[in-house]
């Protein structure tokens, strides 16, 4: 399986929290096949809006979330 990573970002209430504001207006940047292109996608969506501390993108390591096994230690 590939290791997945979404980027996707918009309006927060507060720039330390992940609470956004308006669901409905997420930027949906897109879905990568890997973490350093996810993350060149990320940093070219944050320098547009720079100067605007309450929008926020962020990257979710999709490849966790769907095989969340592998990321636990192994059984004893």
């Amino acid at each position: 399986m590939s290791k997945l990573h979404l980027v996707f970002g918009g309006r927060v209430s507060d720039p330390r929290t992940l609470d956004f504001d308006d669901l409905d207006s997420i930027e949906i940047v897109g879905v990568f096949p890997d973490y350093k292109s996810a993350e060149k996608a990320w940093r070219s969506a944050a320098q547009r809006t720079v100067d605007d501390a309450e929008m926020k993108y962020v990257v979710v390591h999709l490849h966790r979330l769907l095989q969340p096994d592998l990321m636990s230690p192994p059984a004893a």
